[in-house]
């Protein structure tokens, strides 16, 4: 017995390009899921890989700032050290300025006119004392201007007291003591002088 197909055969093509449209479809979809599995899993990665290289530049700015640390304890260590030895240099250098400088007095100081106290500090020496007359003090600014020592004086003050009965000038003087480095050459310290003396000699025909 022969079958007859009676369904349109327009109706047929149309519902295979539909299967076939379906199919392709899927596959799109299948295929373009696929892509984005690949971009999330490639982008996965690099973030992985970033995130990796950010810790480890981390760890290293960790090392990076304690090796900092240690080089700047090391610096002010450094400092330190080399501020001793300037004080060591300098108190090397300055160990006779003591010694210079009551030598200098006791050679500067005119006849009639006597210290009653020496403070220092750094360089600046303060002398107070006794002058039978103005004339002196002048003197003995003038001599301390042409000491390879001493220098810069400066008057600070000057009045007339009574001293024993008699009237006297009392004075004030400033002069900066100059360095040993700063010290002409060939200046030779004077002899027999014990360094660290307290007090200054009494001068020439002045009182102690």
């Amino acid at each position: 017995m022969v079958r007859i197909n009676l369904l349109p055969h327009r109706e047929q093509k149309r519902q295979a390009r539909q299967r076939q449209f379906i199919s392709l479809a899927i596959g799109l979809a299948i295929l373009g899921l696929a892509v984005v599995g690949l971009g999330h899993v490639f982008i996965a990665a690099r973030i992985d890989n970033q995130n990796s290289r950010n810790t480890l530049l981390k760890s290293e700015i960790v090392k990076l700032d304690e090796q900092i640390k240690e080089i700047d304890r090391l610096r002010d260590q450094t400092q330190a050290l080399l501020a001793r030895k300037q004080v060591v240099e300098t108190l090397q250098a300055n160990r006779t300025e003591a010694v210079h400088l009551l030598d200098q007095l006791v050679r500067q100081l005119p006849d009639g006119l006597y210290l009653k106290s020496v403070k220092q500090n750094g360089t600046r020496v303060t002398l107070t004392g006794y002058a039978q007359s103005n004339a002196r003090v002048s003197t003995l600014m003038r001599n301390i201007e042409s000491s390879p020592w001493l220098g810069s004086p400066e008057l600070v003050e000057i009045k007339s007291v009574a001293l024993d009965k008699q009237k006297v000038n009392e004075f004030t003087l400033v002069v900066q003591v100059k360095r040993a480095m700063q010290a002409p050459v060939g200046a030779a310290p004077p002899a027999n002088t014990p360094p660290g003396k307290a007090a200054p000699a009494p001068a020439k025909g002045g009182q102690a």
